[in-house]
């Protein structure tokens, strides 16, 4: 049976990248050229102390050389590219091994999804043998059926002293890498919008501005063309409203006093019902306090707690904060769990201070749980 109670989570960035791709799909070769000569792919990984280059384009794969990473090497590779259009035109990506890299996959909170990359680098250590500075790393979230209150993430990591010196290699090489992955969990290279990236912030190609320019001016351009499909059919309607309020002048005394009378008696409505929304909406005091002292663990205490128009935010210490989320998660009483500023350490008793928000839940709900 469908149902009409079921949230929709409308992704404005995934709409507006699928519409790139499509309206890229319907422009001709010839004209994408005359923007964008690139074609294909060049893969770089490593083997032992060369460095493998691979060509990619349509699904065929071509090694085009097996080069040293040194003087020679890059001496070798000059000349090819000096004969072999390819090597010019094509996008480079850097591959790391499974010696360079790892992957792994986590589980987290649903609130982390906001600032997942802050939340993995704050407790890196807890998931690799690595701290934040001594690596660099992407996490990704992954489709698919968990568990209610929680996220599961891809995790690629790297050491800094690795990528360096890849990424020192390939610029001798004159080569500027497109993205970094690792080849256990390759980006797929026909839909790039989703792909991930080892490489830092100072590592990477700007962004051409002539691409962007272009497909902003196709979407302003269908946007006008929407308003104007949109404005048309309504100046028609208003013209035809117009039309008919001629012909209802001759009654409209007797429609204005119908009209105050009911808008004396939708007021009445509204008031009314907004007192009870308010009764509803609101959760005892006493039933939120008694939850909070059962489900929190004897080990955490509250040094502040707010309550005001549905939103609890408590203060305190607990050895690990993060759990707390999914604990106030899975109480009925309480929904959309999330933490307001960054876990810090206290350096006297050990304890993790944390600030969370929660929203709570309508009043109705919760006096029915608690009369079961």
């Amino acid at each position: 049976m469908l149902n009409l109670n079921s949230n929709i989570n409308l992704d404005f960035k995934t709409f507006l990248r699928w519409w790139r791709r499509e309206l890229g799909f319907l422009v001709p070769e010839k004209i994408k050229r005359l923007f964008n000569d690139k074609q294909g792919f060049l893969i770089i990984s490593t083997e032992v102390h060369k460095l493998v280059i691979t060509y990619l384009l349509d699904e065929h794969e071509t090694v085009i050389a097996k080069i040293d990473r040194n003087e020679a090497g890059i001496a070798y590779y000059k000349a090819l590219q000096a004969n072999d259009e390819r090597l010019t035109k094509a996008n480079v990506i850097l591959r790391l091994t499974g010696q360079e890299a790892i992957c792994r996959e986590l589980a987290l909170p649903a609130a982390a999804k906001e600032n997942l990359h802050q939340v993995v680098a704050y407790e890196l250590d807890r998931y690799t043998p690595f701290k934040a500075e001594q690596v660099y790393f992407a996490v990704k979230p992954i489709d698919g059926a968990t568990e209610q209150g929680q996220l599961k993430a891809m995790l690629v990591l790297t050491t800094r002293e690795v990528l360096d010196g890849l990424y020192e290699d390939i610029t001798a090489l004159a080569l500027s890498p497109l993205f970094a992955d690792y080849q256990g969990a390759a980006n797929p290279l026909d839909n790039l919008d989703d792909s991930y990236n080892l490489l830092p912030e100072k590592f990477r190609q700007k962004t051409a501005k002539t691409p962007r320019l272009i497909h902003t001016a196709l979407l302003a351009l269908v946007a006008l063309l929407a308003a104007a499909a949109l404005v048309t059919p309504v100046w028609l309607e208003y013209q035809t409203v117009n039309a008919l309020t001629e012909k209802v002048k001759v009654i409209e005394k007797d429609a204005k006093k119908i009209k105050a009378l009911q808008s004396e008696i939708d007021t009445m409505i509204d008031e009314t019902q907004k007192l009870i929304d308010e009764k509803n909406a609101t959760p005892m005091v006493v039933d939120m306090l008694n939850t909070l002292s059962t489900i929190i663990k004897d080990d955490t205490w509250l040094s502040y707690l707010q309550y005001s128009d549905n939103h609890l935010q408590i203060q305190g210490e607990s050895p690990a904060a993060s759990t707390l989320i999914g604990v106030l998660e899975a109480s009925e009483l309480f929904t959309k769990a999330r933490f307001v500023s960054p876990v810090t350490q206290n350096n006297v008793s050990k304890l993790e201070r944390f600030q969370i928000t929660v929203d709570t839940t309508k009043a109705e709900v919760v006096n029915a749980n608690s009369s079961n």
